[in-house]
C-alpha cells in the first residue's frame, strides 16, 4: 500500500527583472522574512499566481492526507493444513484413513493457500464397506491497494465458495443453512451426488474468519450393501472439523 505524501506549498518566485529603484530601496529596509513575503515581485498578477499555486498545493496536500487507508490484515499466516485437524477427529470421521497424517495439497505459497486431504475405506465384512473423504482448504488475503482490504477480499472468496458448493454439477437435494458461532460468518451446504455408480452424500462448511476463508468438504458412501452417511452425519463432521481448522488459524497467528 502506497500513500501519497502531502504536497508542500511552492517556493515564492524570484523577483521580476524589472523592479523600480524606489521599491528596491524600500524592500532593502524591511526584515528578510517580510521581504520574502511582500517584496518578491512588483507584479500584482504574479502575486495572484503565487497565491493560487500555494492554495492549490495546500488543497492537494489535504486531499492526500484525507485518502482512506486500508486496515492491515488480521492474520499474517496459515497453519499447517494437515495438522489443523486432530487425530481423534480423523479416527471418528475417516476411520481406517489411508494416511492418518493426511496428504498435503500442492501450493506455490503456503502462507496464502494450503490444503490437506484424508480418505479411508472401512471394511465391515458382510455388512459392506464405508468410504469417507475429508478435505480442508485455507485461503488467506492481505490488504492490497486497488483491490481492497483482506477482510473484503476474503468476503468475496467466501461468497464464491458457497456459490460453488451450491452449484455443484448434478447435485441433488441441495440444502443451505447458516452456522452460528463460527468465525465471522459460516454457511453449511449438504447435497447428494451420484458418481462411480455409488450415491455419495456431501457436507460442506465454508467459514470466513477475518481475512481467511476455511472450506471443509466431508463426504462418503457405502459399498456392498452399506448405507451412505446421512445428511446430518456429513454436516456434523464438516462443522466439527471446520471449528478445529478455524481455531488452528488463530493458534498459528498467536505463536
Amino acid at each position: 500500500m502506497h500513500r501519497s505524501a502531502p504536497a508542500t506549498p511552492e517556493k515564492a518566485h524570484a523577483p521580476a527583472p524589472r523592479i523600480r529603484l524606489a521599491r528596491v530601496l524600500a524592500c532593502a529596509a524591511v526584515p528578510v522574512m517580510l521581504v520574502a513575503a511582500g517584496c518578491s515581485s512588483d507584479s500584482g498578477g504574479d502575486k495572484k499566481k503565487d497565491s493560487a499555486s500555494a492554495s492549490a498545493s495546500s488543497s492537494g496536500g489535504k486531499q492526500a492526507s484525507a485518502s482512506p487507508s486500508l486496515a492491515p490484515a488480521k492474520f499474517k499466516k496459515l497453519p499447517e493444513a494437515c495438522q489443523s485437524i486432530g487425530e481423534k477427529s480423523i479416527d471418528k470421521y475417516v476411520p481406517k484413513a489411508k494416511t492418518k497424517a493426511g496428504e498435503v495439497g500442492k501450493t506455490s505459497d503456503p502462507q496464502s493457500q494450503a490444503s490437506c486431504t484424508w480418505n479411508g475405506l472401512d471394511d465391515k465384512g458382510v455388512d459392506g464397506s464405508n468410504y469417507r473423504w475429508l478435505d480442508v482448504d485455507f485461503k488467506r488475503y492481505d490488504s492490497t491497494a486497488g483491490l481492497g482490504s483482506g477482510d473484503a477480499l476474503a468476503q468475496k472468496q467466501f461468497e464464491r465458495a458457497v456459490s460453488g458448493a451450491q452449484g455443484t454439477a448434478d447435485a441433488k437435494n441441495v440444502k443451505t443453512s447458516p452456522v452460528s458461532g463460527l468465525g465471522d460468518q459460516a454457511t453449511a451446504i449438504t447435497f447428494d451426488l451420484k458418481k462411480t455408480d455409488a450415491d455419495f452424500r456431501y457436507g460442506v462448511v465454508v467459514v470466513r474468519t477475518a481475512n481467511t476463508v476455511v472450506a471443509v468438504d466431508y463426504n462418503g458412501t457405502g459399498y456392498q450393501g452399506a448405507d451412505a452417511p446421512s445428511a446430518g452425519d456429513v454436516q456434523d463432521g464438516a462443522t466439527t472439523t471446520a471449528k478445529e481448522a478455524v481455531a488452528a488459524v488463530a493458534t498459528a497467528n498467536n505463536k
